[in-house]
């Protein structure tokens, strides 16, 4: 109850105050085609109505030349500003009610002259068109001040009852042009809203499709390796562990589904809370593959090795060929995306080599060369592999390029070869 009284009164004197002391920001400019073409003939109508006013001030009042000038510049120059700041024409326009008046005639109908009165109606018919009622009011008030004072014998209620008319048909049309304009943005905002709406609704789709169909047969798959020893009879050692390794692999695929579905359905492009393999899982990357069969000579300068102590590990490092700098430890230039996209790639390239040329024998070469993360991947050409692109080397390709990157797949020689250049350092 303490601030109602204040907040009233600042929002009362706040128009008052922008009309007489704040400084007004100015409208947007005319469109080429009208400053082009209707602005000359304006200003030589203002010109001609200028000097018009000169020659009526000249026979109708004892005025020295300077106040002829003076008076005669000051009822066209605000016509000119109310384009631009329709307030400050307005401040101009109001001053000169009270200097164009200066030994006004007994013969003269009223003590301005008529482009004064004209120029005047048309400023405040456009100061209430662009600004808000609040200002307008005041505005109008101020302006019937000089009519009472000067001119009380002269219809002064039929010059108030005109000017009262002229800004509430300006207060309308600035009303109805708002009123336009909120529906617009409105309708705008509707049409964003149904366009998040229908991508959210394709994205669930496409979610609910991947659940009932691709997570159902992962998970059968995962069951079917696991129960295998048991449903089979007796299977030997290496053969139990293969089914043990494609078990892993599903439970593996799921949980990645499941972090793709959880994106797919989120309502808001939420980062995911799961962390996502990078460098450091590159290594259990290469591991995987040579457990399923693949030859792969690993190559790597400057990305991180995992801490895995493990005999699987230290095998599979001892099996390819490592740089010096492998065990290096890569600052957090690129972030979580770079190393997501790194190993994005060399995933979907073993998987690539392993679908078209099995058997044959798989190179990956990855390096981070301070400014920028090379990583070459390269198979032997076989019959089997095709030069048509299919999704995966689409997404690898829609992956270098988020990060400003590029990445080209093509046979070279008598090899396929995969590179990915991803900027790196201070250049990503």
């Amino acid at each position: 109850m303490e601030t109602i009284g204040p907040v009233t009164r600042r929002n009362a004197t706040g128009p008052l105050r922008r009309l007489f002391w704040s400084r007004e920001t100015p409208r947007p400019a005319l469109r080429a085609r009208i400053r082009i073409y209707l602005m000359p003939l304006g200003l030589v109508a203002l010109i001609g109505l200028g000097l018009g006013t000169g020659t009526y001030l000249a026979e109708n009042r004892e005025l020295d030349p300077i106040w002829v000038a003076v008076i005669s510049a000051g009822s066209v120059l605000p016509v000119i500003i109310t384009l631009r700041r329709p307030v400050l024409a307005w401040r101009l326009a109001f001053l000169m009610l009270f200097l164009g008046s200066l030994q006004s005639g007994l013969e003269e109908s009223w003590p301005w002259n008529p482009v004064q009165i004209l120029g005047f109606l048309l400023i405040l018919g456009r100061l209430a068109v662009v600004e808000d009622a609040a200002l307008t009011i005041w505005a109008t008030a101020f302006s019937l001040v000089p009519a009472f004072v000067y001119a009380p014998y002269a219809n002064a209620w039929g010059a108030a009852i005109l000017l009262v008319a002229i800004a509430a048909l300006g207060d309308i049309v600035s009303r109805r042009r708002r009123t336009r304009a909120l529906l617009a943005e409105k309708e705008e905002l509707t049409e964003l809203e149904r366009a998040k709406r229908a991508v959210l609704e394709e994205r669930t789709r496409i979610a609910r499709e991947m659940h009932d169909v691709v997570a159902h047969h992962m998970s059968m798959i995962a069951v079917r390796a696991e129960t295998a020893p048991y449903r089979v009879g007796e299977l030997s050692g290496p053969a139990k562990e293969e089914l043990a390794t494609i078990a892993d692999a599903a439970r593996e695929a799921l949980t990645d589904m499941r972090r793709l579905l959880g994106v797919l359905r989120a309502e808001q492009d939420e980062a995911p809370r799961a962390p996502q393999p990078g460098f450091a899982e590159v290594e259990g990357l290469i591991a995987t593959a040579r457990a399923a069969g693949v030859k792969v000579a690993y190559s790597a300068t400057g990305l991180p090795r995992p801490v895995d102590n493990s005999p699987a590990a230290v095998g599979a490092v001892d099996n390819g060929r490592r740089g010096g700098a492998g065990s290096s430890r890569l600052p957090t230039l690129g972030g979580a995306a770079a190393e997501l996209a790194t190993y994005r790639i060399i995933q979907e390239a073993l998987a690539n080599a392993a679908r078209h040329a099995p058997g044959a024998p798989v190179s990956v070469d990855a390096r981070n060369l301070d400014d920028r993360l090379e990583v070459t991947v390269r198979n032997p050409l076989t019959s089997l592999l095709t030069t048509s692109e299919g999704h995966g080397l689409e997404g690898m390709r829609e992956r270098a390029e988020l990060l400003g990157g590029t990445l080209t797949a093509a046979p070279d020689g008598d090899h396929f070869v995969v590179r990915a250049v991803l900027p790196w350092g201070e250049n990503q």
